[in-house]
């Protein structure tokens, strides 16, 4: 019985997706047990198989696509140690606030009973949005907790706050809540 620490790792939609396949590698290579679930727009940025090669481990992408009875979501979230989802968008912090569970990463979250940290990652004027700093504000109370978003040059070309957090960050953050063994 493999003694590694289980971590979620699920990857939205957002150009920092990228970060999500070094951030695998690298948990992978600290010793974790990572379990990647993609949403449907994470899969228009990265590819399944690039986490299946780093994680070692079979990717969920779909609720529907599973290759036994089991319900591989519920599974996973009560097997697992942590759940990360980086990058976090808008629309993930949106759902997962108010209970809606529309695929496999929604539905995972909302099966979990563990720690969940969320790394941000938008517009700025997406993570000021009234809207997502409630949003945000509610799932504080409730105990999640979040790694950023920093301040510096976005994707789209406009300086401010939410570009996900360095990889070292999001690393550091883990060990201090989940040694690898």
């Amino acid at each position: 019985m493999s003694t590694k620490k289980k971590i979620i790792l699920g990857v939205t939609g957002g150009i920092a997706a990228y970060k999500s396949a070094d951030l695998c590698s690298k948990l992978t290579a600290e010793g974790y047990d990572v379990h990647v679930i993609m949403t449907f727009s994470a899969q228009k940025l990265m590819t399944e198989r690039c986490f299946q090669t780093l994680s070692r481990n079979p990717v969920i992408c779909s609720l529907w696509d599973v290759p036994e009875w089991k319900p591989e979501h519920i599974e996973l979230s009560a097997n697992a140690h942590l759940l990360v989802v980086a990058p976090c968008t808008a629309n993930f912090i949106g759902k997962f606030t108010h209970g809606i569970a529309d695929d496999a990463l929604t539905t995972t979250a909302l099966a979990f009973a563990g720690t969940v940290l969320l790394a941000p990652a938008m517009n700025t004027r997406m993570w000021n949005a009234t809207a997502v700093q409630e949003n945000c504000r509610i799932l504080r109370d409730r105990g999640v907790g979040f790694i950023g978003p920093e301040t510096g040059r976005l994707a789209c070309g406009d300086d401010g706050t939410g570009r996900m957090s360095e990889v070292s960050t999001i690393i550091s953050t883990i060990k201090n809540l989940l040694p690898p063994r």
